[in-house]
């Protein structure tokens, strides 16, 4: 059975509007769901498994992208909506979905302002997705908002000193600077700030941090065009300097630099990079 969808009662202001377009924008550019095959193909289904998802299980899966998370938690049997604020994003999940002969439901939403009643789901999870959500407090009530009494809460979120965590600090000198009120996403990664955040609203909070190890690309000047073609957010940044050549040569060298030094493969023609994760599971009280 399909997730009743309902009206968004909460007025967005104009700042928001324009925060949620230019996430779309951000997350529609380059190709998110190749990054999420190349890179991190496990994760999806390490967060099923936290999750137990068992067959009939009702699963939300926020900001999910093309579906690395909801399509294995389909073929586990749960009953799957994946919402996320890109529809770039969600009908290449279609599609994934499709050629796996997998059935969920697809639903343009916001991970601020969810369109579900409270108590909709058994299972609510996120795979490296809201974290990016800017509002942290707004996007964690909404989370267990919408889980029923009992359920499971579920994300696993970049460390802000991993990998992943590092690439996002070496490029946010170039780009547009947080908007007032927002958060960076690597706090997610936290254990003390997901505490502040969900707490207070569930039991059985456990956090772990754990590591997946990237080796897509033979040499760090590959893999620099490899975020540059096809990470949304490396994408964004770089526009941002599309018209100051100096400084686009500029953050060229730095990521680079970045690269090289967090390149622990010591084969010639190799790299290996660390991106560590929290996983963070949660039940509802």
């Amino acid at each position: 059975m399909a997730a009743e969808v309902f009206e968004i009662t909460r007025t967005l202001s104009d700042a928001d509007r324009q925060l949620n377009l230019a996430h779309r924008r951000l997350w529609a550019a380059g190709d998110y769901p190749a990054v999420a095959a190349d890179l991190i193909p496990g994760l999806g289904p390490e967060l099923v498994n936290a999750c137990r998802i068992r067959r009939g299980d009702r699963v939300l899966d926020v900001a999910a992208g093309a579906g690395n998370a909801a399509i294995p938690a389909a073929a586990a049997g749960g009953v799957v909506t994946a919402a996320d604020l890109t529809p770039e994003l969600l009908a290449a999940g279609r599609r994934i979905a499709a050629k796996r002969g997998v059935a969920l439901e697809w639903v343009e939403a916001d991970a601020e302002a969810l369109p579900f009643a409270d108590n909709s789901f058994d299972v609510v999870m996120s795979c490296v997705g809201v974290m990016f959500a800017p509002h942290h407090q707004r996007t964690a009530d909404e989370l267990v908002r919408v889980c029923r009494p009992g359920g499971t809460v579920a994300m696993i979120n970049w460390t802000p000193d991993g990998f992943i965590g590092r690439l996002l600090a070496t490029l946010a000198p170039y780009g547009q600077p947080i908007p007032p009120g927002a958060g960076a996403p690597p706090l997610w990664g936290e254990e003390s700030h997901v505490r502040y955040l969900l707490e207070h609203r569930v039991d059985d909070l456990r956090m772990r941090r754990q590591r997946v190890v990237m080796d897509h690309c033979a040499a760090p000047e590959e893999f620099r065009e490899y975020w540059k073609r096809n990470y949304g957010p490396t994408i964004a940044v770089y526009r941002h300097n599309a018209d100051r050549p100096q400084r686009l040569a500029e953050l060229d060298r730095e990521f680079l630099g970045f690269l090289t030094v967090w390149n622990r493969a010591v084969e010639p023609g190799r790299t290996a990079y660390d991106a560590d994760y929290l996983l963070v599971t949660a039940t509802k009280r």
